[in-house]
């Protein structure tokens, strides 16, 4: 009886734990929990394929993209800070911290231009 391959991954015939890799030079390689002997061969011409979901690795410019936009009009404006707009490029916007990540992450920033209303947050 040989080895179940699922993928690039082999399991022994008898109790389905996952095989170790041979090492260099290794026949065999035994199973750790039945100790059922597999020839290092059935190794051979295993194709690996990696995969990673598309946002898995965000870029800036997708992570801009994102970015969710809105327009405020009233209520608690915050602070009055030089912060270019990336609307209309005012030079002062109204900031608000907030932590909306966990505690050991940074802090949200939200600002709202003082011109145009534009609104746009950054992760710091």
């Amino acid at each position: 009886m040989s080895a179940h391959k699922i993928g690039s991954l082999l399991f022994c015939p008898n109790c389905g734990t996952l095989l170790d890799l041979p090492k260099d030079g290794e026949a065999i390689v035994t199973c750790e929990q039945c100790h059922h002997e597999e020839p290092a061969s059935s190794y051979e011409n295993i194709v690996i394929t990696t995969r990673s979901h598309p946002d898995a690795f965000p870029s800036p410019l997708q992570q801009k993209r994102k970015t969710l936009t809105k327009r405020h009009d009233q209520g608690d404006q915050g602070t009055l800070v030089a912060e270019k707009c990336p609307s209309c490029g005012h030079m002062e916007a109204y900031s608000k911290e907030m932590q909306l990540r966990s505690a050991d992450e940074g802090s949200t920033i939200f600002y709202t231009c003082a011109s145009c209303k534009h609104g746009w947050r950054v992760n710091n």
